[in-house]
């Protein structure tokens, strides 16, 4: 019988049966079989099937080391490994770099949050709320390109009205790109001679919108107030409603965007047709420019 045969055997035999009592019924040596089964790849590569449980222990017990990661190991998560494959491992991935940082303090904004508590969600209690004296943001993945890519938009959207007052659409979900969106949102208010002092912009707890960048700008340029959901998504229904809505009746326009840049045309298109033309059940089957007439600001 060929050597190959045989490890093709031994890999069968091995499901039920340790290790040694099948090579030595084959008589087939045990750095016949390692070097076959390796078949060239490199250490890291014979054993990347280990790499995220021990990442998952060096993130869960950082004060192990590979005598107890070994065990651990096995017992959790099924792998028996000798204790120097579990050493090598370790110091190949830089796992022991994991096991020695330290969680990052809190910062500043954040202490503050959790010491709030619920008084973060600025406007869970509030009931009548006048126009562009309350908005929402948040970030949503866009799938374009036929599926191939995608991107995010982040509008600034007014409880009262309706209005998109800026928005912003890059390939990341960063502080930059909600500022973008922001910064459009306080020309369209200054424009119309709203003035930014007490107005409410309510979001979840992204580290976005816990970042010094965005506080700063808002707080303390713009003076206006920042407001967090507690529960995520479900304390920021009218964002995730309008993500719903725009994501489903242009979902094949956004598909045959190519580019980012021809992406971001079509948006501009569609928030244009969103703001004048598309009519809005909550404020009177009127569009939001539309219904902004009517007001006495």
């Amino acid at each position: 019988m060929k050597t190959e045969q045989k490890v093709t055997l031994a890999s069968e035999a091995y499901k039920g049966y340790s290790l040694p009592t099948v090579l030595a019924a084959l008589q087939l040596p045990r750095s016949t079989w390692y070097y076959h089964k390796s078949n060239g790849m490199s250490y890291t590569e014979k054993y990347n099937h280990l790499r995220e449980p021990l990442e998952m222990i060096a993130r869960d017990h950082p004060g192990y080391g590979y005598r107890r990661t070994t065990p651990e190991l096995w017992e959790i998560y099924g792998f028996h490994v000798n204790h120097k494959v579990v050493q090598r491992l370790l110091r190949e991935w830089d796992l022991l770099l994991i096991r020695g940082t330290k969680r990052p303090k809190p910062s500043g904004i954040r202490q503050a949050i959790t010491a709030a508590g619920d008084r973060v969600n600025l406007i869970a209690e509030k009931e009548a709320i006048e126009p562009f004296r309350v908005a929402y943001t948040d970030f949503t993945e866009l799938i374009y390109a036929d599926g191939r890519k995608k991107a995010y938009l982040t509008p600034i959207l007014d409880h009262s009205s309706k209005l998109i007052l800026g928005w912003a659409v890059g390939e990341r979900a960063v502080t930059a790109l909600a500022l973008q969106a922001w910064k459009q949102a306080t020309q369209t208010l200054d424009k119309r001679g709203v003035c930014l002092k007490g107005m409410i912009i309510h979001h979840d707890q992204d580290p976005v919108f816990t970042s010094y960048a965005w506080t700063s700008r808002l707080l303390l340029e713009d003076h206006v107030r920042v407001s967090y959901a507690l529960n995520g998504a479900r304390d920021n229904p009218e964002m995730e409603s309008f993500f719903s809505r725009f994501k489903t009746e242009n979902r094949s326009l956004l598909l045959d965007a190519q580019s980012l840049n021809e992406l971001i045309t079509l948006v501009a298109e569609r928030m244009g047709y969103y703001n004048g033309e598309r009519r809005h059940s909550t404020i009177g089957n009127r569009a939001p420019l539309v219904y902004i007439e009517t007001l006495q600001l």
